[in-house]
């Protein structure tokens, strides 16, 4: 009996050793499968709501007591069809750690944080912009910008600065606003102070692409009592 047991520990371990060549073998291995997979069903996901666009667009105004003002495509900020246009874009990058903090500030005064982004985010959609994206991802209702350190997660990607914020209105508005926000007039304040990076610059012409990723909400739900 012992022997037969002992077979199968051998057999069973030298089948998962085997499948382990298939599988990543360390946190950044499967953080990349991950990431690839991830891409692969964005471009997927892309591909079947090209497919079905001609479908939707035959059906606008179409039934019986539609709401004429429903005709026509969706608008830009939801996000699901690429923008061009002018534009503002603004870039935030972490001061230099050579010499350590300057007096009377902390390492964590030298990095970009989330309500920075926050800040830039909020004042560009006040200022009118009809659409935006951040490092190349286009912001919709879901879209959630997270930073973890100096790293931020934004659609299931992780990113080191410097960080790109894109929006797409008139460049005029966006500056203006840009500059009447208190969070970032505080930002702005370190960057004279301990070295924070910003570059602001108005661009002729921005291409955001469209939104790729699901648009479905998943929330928790409250068990029974069994």
């Amino acid at each position: 009996m012992g022997l037969v047991a002992g077979l199968l520990f051998a057999a069973n371990a030298s089948v998962f050793a085997d499948d382990g060549l298939r599988q990543p073998q360390d946190l950044q291995g499967l953080a990349r499968a991950e990431a690839d997979r991830l891409e692969q069903l964005e471009e997927e996901n892309a591909d079947l709501r090209a497919d079905i666009a001609p479908y939707l667009e035959g059906e606008t105004g179409d039934e019986a007591g539609a709401d004429p003002s429903t005709d026509g495509p969706p608008p830009a900020a939801v996000g699901l069809e690429a923008v061009h246009g002018p534009g503002v874009e603004v870039q935030l990058w972490d001061a230099p750690h050579g010499d350590g903090s300057p007096a009377g500030f902390a390492p964590d005064d030298l990095v970009v944080h989330q309500q920075d982004l926050e800040a830039v985010m909020n004042a560009l959609w006040a200022g009118g912009a009809e659409a935006m994206a951040v490092q190349g991802h286009r912001v919709v209702s879901t879209t959630g910008v997270r930073c973890v350190g100096n790293v931020l997660h934004i659609a299931g990607r992780t990113y080191s600065p410097p960080y790109v914020i894109q929006a797409v209105g008139d460049p005029h508005a966006l500056e203006a606003a840009l500059h009447a926000s208190p969070g970032v007039a505080v930002y702005l304040q370190y960057v004279e102070a301990v070295g924070l990076g910003w570059s602001e610059t108005r661009q002729s012409e921005l291409q955001l692409p469209a939104y790729s990723g699901t648009m479905s909400l998943q929330h928790a739900e409250v068990l029974e009592d069994a």
